[in-house]
């Protein structure tokens, strides 16, 4: 019988190597996919977290500059108060850092928008008074309480402001 040529029956056994082999590229594939999507699951986290830092510290930015506004609030409020002749030189002090100031949010991009005259909108304006006045349209704003602001494209403070109605 050792003779005899082997002969590929269906119930003989597959190589044994073979199939160790076929196996271990199995394994190998399975290591690889799962490294590959670790991979790819560890680069979209360390995406968003670097998204997320970015838009915290944005927001710190737009937190601290909404503060400074009030701030600047205050500045305008000083300025319309008349201080006579001795508080001259009060004045041009508060002219000064009120000017600086200014410079500052014109520098990181943030400038006061017009709203006197203009139609109310609802994304930039914040309604407060609404005032019977047949000289103007209806919807026109006819008075500003408070400035809005917008930081290059994005509003960073509505407007405050009173509407007319027909």
């Amino acid at each position: 019988m050792a003779d005899e040529p082997m002969t590929d029956a269906p119930d003989a056994p597959a190589d044994p190597i073979s199939s160790e082999i076929t196996d271990l590229q199995h394994e190998r594939d399975d290591y690889k996919d799962r490294w590959l999507r670790k991979t790819a699951e560890f680069d979209n986290y360390r995406k968003r977290i670097e998204r997320e830092r970015r838009e915290q510290g944005d927001q710190a930015v737009v937190d601290l500059l909404q503060e400074l506004l009030l701030v600047v609030d205050d500045f305008d409020r000083a300025l319309t108060v008349d201080a006579g002749e001795e508080g001259g030189a009060y004045r041009k002090g508060v002219e000064l850092i009120h000017g600086k100031l200014n410079d500052l949010l014109r520098k990181y991009g943030v400038k006061p928008f017009d709203t006197l005259g203009c139609d109310f909108d609802p994304n930039i304006h914040q309604a407060v008074m609404h005032e019977v006045s047949p000289e103007h349209r209806e919807g026109e704003v006819i008075g500003e309480l408070q400035k809005g602001y917008m930081m290059n494209d994005r509003l960073l403070r509505p407007a405050m402001v009173k509407v007319a109605k027909a």
